[in-house]
């Protein structure tokens, strides 16, 4: 299976498969006729995430920290490696725990590819590019990242796990995939995660004051969940040759204020904002340079800001159980 993208039916290990973004993809996968199989220890990942999936007869789910060994006794032909907690809440209040995950996961998911023949994907991060002195940031931009920070746990930890999977690539012949994450948003986010399209439209719908770090001109780029999943799996079907890494995620770039300014117009809310001092390596700009991904893959995302963060707003209010102060025709 190694040569060629999977075909219909393919047996596929999703790790981290329970998390936000692994359950958009098994639930992806599941519809494009595949077999699935979700491994996850449940630290940031939620059974409610996977609850619909559980009954699926092609979907098995597998409780189990993958800083230990990983062996599969059935046959796997591809896995998308995206086990590690990614918010800075859940990394830093563990840092030595997603150390070892970042790592450790990707050593024995490689041992897994490796043992099956299979096709292999790491979703490593824009962390990588650390707090960026080269602005959109491509791929062959090596970073800017403080390997001591209170980031590091994770920034580091991905920058390993690319290294690994580029060393067993050279070593051993195993049929590699890295993609670069750039912030991504939708339903199924943590309410309590930290990152920051959760906690404004948490704080909005609740009637609380909007927190942002610094002045708020700081910049991100946002990509919604859909968007995502297709590059993943775009990436993961691509030819050899493509091995990465590989940018993903939306050039759009706003401010963080802005950001905040477009939930409050949205959710009708008339909270505040509280300016709060910026916490330590945090980056000031983040913009993915995606030429590659267009060029490779024939993938750009296609779901704008606006639309995206409506869809999120209108999962928090059912998951929450809240409704928006007064519904917003524009913005």
């Amino acid at each position: 299976m190694s040569a060629q993208a999977a075909q219909a039916g393919s047996r596929i290990v999703v790790t981290g498969g329970a998390g936000f973004l692994g359950s958009h993809l098994c639930e992806r996968l599941l519809g494009m006729g595949h077999h699935v199989l979700c491994i996850d220890n449940l630290h940031t990942g939620s059974r409610s995430n996977i609850a619909p999936f559980l009954s699926h007869p092609r979907y098995r789910f597998l409780e189990h920290d993958v800083v230990h060994p990983l062996v599969l006794a059935e046959p796997v032909d591809e896995i998308y490696n995206l086990a590690c907690p990614a918010s800075p809440v859940h990394y830093r209040s563990d840092p030595v725990g997603t150390l070892k995950t970042s790592v450790l996961g990707a050593l024995h998911a490689l041992d897994l590819a490796r043992a099956h023949d299979a096709r292999i994907l790491q979703a490593s991060t824009s962390e990588v590019y650390g707090d960026p002195e080269v602005h959109p940031q491509p791929e062959s931009y090596p970073g800017n990242v403080n390997p001591t920070g209170p980031r590091a746990c994770y920034n580091e930890g991905k920058r390993c796990a690319e290294t690994l999977f580029f060393d067993y690539h050279r070593e051993y012949g195993v049929d590699i995939r890295v993609a670069r994450l750039f912030n991504t948003y939708g339903p199924r986010m943590l309410p309590e995660d930290g990152r920051v399209i959760s906690s404004f439209i948490v704080q909005a719908l609740r009637g609380e004051s909007l927190g942002l770090f610094g002045d708020g001109l700081q910049t991100r780029s946002f990509c919604y969940v859909d968007d995502m999943i297709e590059g993943l799996i775009g990436l993961m079907a691509a030819p050899a040759g493509a091995e990465g890494p590989v940018n993903l995620g939306n050039p759009r770039e706003f401010t963080i204020l802005e950001l905040a300014r477009r939930v409050l117009a949205l959710t009708g809310a008339a909270s505040e904002l509280v300016f709060n001092p910026l916490p330590g390596d945090d980056p000031r700009l983040r913009q993915p340079d995606i030429r590659l991904a267009r060029r490779l893959l024939d993938w750009q995302p296609v779901v704008e800001l606006d639309e995206g963060l409506e869809r999120t707003v209108a999962w928090f209010e059912r998951r929450l159980g809240l409704a928006r102060p007064q519904r917003a025709t524009t913005i």
